[in-house]
């Protein structure tokens, strides 16, 4: 059976609809960097989404081709994630989408180097014919974080927001975002086949203590 990161390591990708603390690992992660509005149709983001598919499952179906990369076993390709900011805003303001810089990511296996990710960059931009050079490997130290899993609207995320607030400050913490540790989400679902008053969405935040 596939490994399937979401399965393996619940406690990073199916918490609660609560508040909760966890200390995140060291991850690799292909990503791509940008600017703007992520609904705008064929914008910057679903294009930046389209090169992270791509590279992913080049590297997930190596195994099919000729390169052989070592460790490999078969894998489920994890969720889309996002690392998300605004210049002179703590958090996140969803009325000024347009102001959003972003890192989109999906997780690596940790057998995949950089090397693997090099042929998989080349490999899917000519199999797919789609400019994949944007995407980098990317190593992220999340550390403490508060996170919960959200279920609605992504617009009705500053409710589950206010209940981590009010959970850290409960526990003695603060939210630490800064220019390196961003607000995070996973999307467990898909906007284009699931009502928005499902979609489940795991929002992390990191934090310190006061």
């Amino acid at each position: 059976m596939a490994f399937d990161f979401k399965k393996e390591y619940k406690e990073f990708y199916l918490p609660k609809n609560k508040p909760e603390i966890v200390d995140v690992p060291k991850a690799n992660y292909i990503a791509v960097r940008g600017k703007g509005d992520p609904n705008e149709e064929g914008g910057s983001y679903q294009q930046a989404v389209g090169v992270l598919y791509s590279v992913a499952y080049t590297l997930k179906m190596s195994y099919k081709t000729d390169y052989k990369i070592e460790g490999f076993y078969e894998y489920v390709v994890p969720p889309l994630e996002g690392f998300w900011r605004q210049d002179g805003i703590q958090g996140v303001d969803d009325s000024n989408k347009s102001s959003f810089h972003w890192i989109s990511v999906i997780r690596l296996p940790d057998f995949i180097t950089k090397k693997d990710f090099a042929w998989a960059i080349e490999t899917a931009t000519k199999k797919k014919k789609i400019d994949c050079s944007a995407a980098e490997f990317l190593t992220i130290d999340e550390g403490l974080c508060v996170q919960i899993m959200h279920i609605g609207s992504y617009d009705d995320e500053p409710a589950s927001i206010k209940l981590m607030n009010d959970f850290i400050r409960e526990k003695g913490y603060q939210t630490d975002i800064n220019q390196e540790r961003l607000h995070h989400e996973i999307y467990l679902s898909d906007p284009r086949k699931c009502k928005s008053e499902n979609l489940k969405t795991v929002i992390r935040h990191p934090i310190k203590k006061k």
